[in-house]
C-alpha cells in the first residue's frame, strides 16, 4: 500500500514560510446554487486543514490571505458577512490556536477593520504572544502595493529627517519597513481556484517563492492537498539565480 502524502514528505526539506491565496469560495457556492456568502461560511474547514497540516509537519510560518484591500469594494452585504464571519471564527478558533502553541500575527491596514474585530484580534495576539510552535499570519485589509508605498514613504521621511543616508538604502532597510519585517520570505505560495495571478499579495516577499496554482476551490482544500503541494515543492531546485552546478547536491 502506498504511503500517505504526509509520510512521503522529507522533513529536512520543508519550506519555512507558506502563504496561501484562499480563492474560490463564491464559485464553490454558486456551483451548488447558493449565495456567495455560503461559500465563505464553508471555507472555515479548509482554513483548519491548512493550519493543522502546517502544525503536523512543523512548518513555522503560515500566511493566509484573508481579506484584501480591494475586497472593501465588494457589495456591502458581502463585506459585512465576511467581517461577521471573521469575528465568529476568531471566537471559535482562539482556544485551539492557543492550545497548539501558535502565535497569531496580523498584517495589513487593520485600522479599517470594525472595532469589534480589531479588539478580538488584539486579544488573540496578546493571548498567543508566547506561542513557540508556529506562527499564523492573517493578511487582513492587506494589499502589497499599499504596503510597498507605505514603506517608501516612511523611508523618505526618515531620509528627509537625516535619519537615513539615501546612498545606504538597501533591501534590508526596505524590508524593515514592511509589515512582514519579522518573518522570513515566502518559500511556497499556493493559490486555489484555478486562477493564475498574484492579486496584489506579498509581491516583494515572493520574489523567489515557488508558486503553485491549484484547480481545487478553497472550500474543498484538504490536508492532503496541502501535503501534495509540499511534495511538489520538494521536487524543485531552488537556484536563486545560480546554476545547478554552483549549487552542487545541496539546496541554496
Amino acid at each position: 500500500m502506498m504511503n500517505s502524502y504526509k509520510e512521503q514528505i522529507n522533513v529536512d526539506k520543508l519550506p519555512q514560510h507558506v502563504a496561501i491565496i484562499m480563492d474560490g469560495n463564491g464559485r464553490w457556492a454558486k456551483s451548488r446554487g447558493k449565495e456567495r456568502t455560503f461559500g465563505h461560511k464553508n471555507a472555515i474547514k479548509a482554513v483548519r486543514s491548512a493550519i493543522n497540516a502546517c502544525y503536523e509537519v512543523n512548518i513555522p510560518y503560515l500566511t493566509l490571505y484573508t481579506f484584501s484591500s480591494e475586497n472593501w469594494n465588494r457589495p456591502k452585504d458581502e463585506v459585512n458577512t465576511l467581517m461577521n464571519l471573521l469575528s465568529e471564527t476568531l471566537l471559535l478558533e482562539a482556544e485551539d490556536i492557543f492550545n497548539k502553541g501558535l502565535r497569531l500575527h496580523v498584517i495589513g491596514d487593520v485600522q479599517k477593520l470594525p472595532d469589534l474585530v480589531k479588539d478580538q484580534l488584539q486579544s488573540m495576539i496578546e493571548m498567543t504572544k508566547n506561542g513557540k510552535r508556529g506562527n499564523l499570519i492573517l493578511a487582513l485589509s492587506y494589499g502589497s502595493q499599499n504596503e510597498i508605498l507605505k514603506a517608501v514613504k516612511e523611508i523618505a521621511i526618515e531620509a528627509k529627517e537625516g535619519k537615513i543616508n539615501p546612498e545606504e538604502i538597501d533591501a534590508r532597510i526596505f524590508e524593515n519597513h514592511l509589515y512582514t519585517k519579522d518573518f522570513p520570505k515566502v518559500d511556497l505560495m499556493i493559490r486555489t481556484s484555478g486562477e493564475i495571478r498574484i492579486s496584489n499579495f506579498m509581491l516583494w516577499q515572493i520574489a523567489y517563492a515557488e508558486l503553485q496554482f491549484l484547480d481545487v476551490l478553497w472550500p474543498d482544500f484538504t490536508k492532503d492537498e496541502f501535503f501534495k503541494c509540499i511534495l511538489d515543492y520538494q521536487e524543485k531546485e531552488r537556484r536563486y539565480g545560480k546554476t545547478s552546478e554552483q549549487l552542487g547536491d545541496t539546496d541554496y
